[in-house]
């Protein structure tokens, strides 16, 4: 009977807890938005002002529409127009124009659909000799980096368990990690649960499996 109990409760336990977190995430974020988007609305085209009851998710669906008309604005010219006249006053101050470079440029680079970052698997040699991680090939290196680590170098970005958005850059010949045959959602998942959940592709997309003794590296064939 105490084992039966036992089970029943684990068994409840998995099946409710990604419900009840799922749920509280996007409670979470919903009701962020709407403290920051509704005191923006004017009482007048506000429904809340004429209901008796508040609207959750109002601030999101505001958010969404309002960033839908700014970039069909800043599609056209007149928008374009608009857009280099206040970064032109953005890039005079010394410090904002940091802070707003460096966003813009990973916007970019995250949601573009010229770029390729965050499509790849791979497994890199890290943080010693005979260890791999798991990381996901950002972009080809360029510059002085592709001149120092080679013409084939590329960036990986290697994050950390359990909180994937921090991690570790490296740079490295594409010659030196193994690409996995798994998507980028099942390498998240398997960093998030501490290895816990692995997805069977594990193996490398030419069907090889991953070399178990390192390559040598450009220090041992000095």
């Amino acid at each position: 009977m105490f084992r039966w109990l036992r089970n029943s409760l684990l068994t409840g336990i998995v099946v409710a807890l990604p419900v009840t977190v799922t749920i509280w995430l996007i409670y979470t974020f919903v009701s962020f938005v709407d403290r920051v988007i509704k005191p923006l609305i004017p009482d007048r085209y506000n429904p809340e002002t004429y209901l008796p009851f508040a609207l959750p998710g109002l601030g999101v669906v505001v958010a969404v529409i309002g960033l839908t008309v700014l970039g069909g604005l800043a599609a056209n010219f007149f928008g374009r127009s608009l857009i280099g006249v206040g970064e032109r006053l953005l890039n005079n101050v010394p410090l904002v124009r940091n802070i707003y470079g460096a966003v813009k440029q990973i916007a970019e680079t995250v949601f573009s659909n010229r770029q390729h970052s965050f499509r790849e698997v791979v497994l890199v040699e890290f943080p010693t000799q005979g260890s791999y991680a798991v990381g996901f090939v950002t972009a080809d290196a360029r510059g002085e980096i592709q001149e120092d680590v080679g013409d084939d170098a590329i960036g990986v970005f290697v994050p950390t368990t359990p909180n994937p958005t921090s991690g570790f850059l490296l740079y490295t010949p594409r010659s030196r990690v193994t690409q996995l045959d798994m998507s980028v959602e099942e390498a998240a998942k398997m960093i998030i649960s501490f290895g816990l959940v692995t997805p069977e592709g594990l193996a490398p997309a030419d069907g090889t499996t991953p070399n178990a003794t390192p390559p040598e590296s450009p220090s041992e064939g000095r």
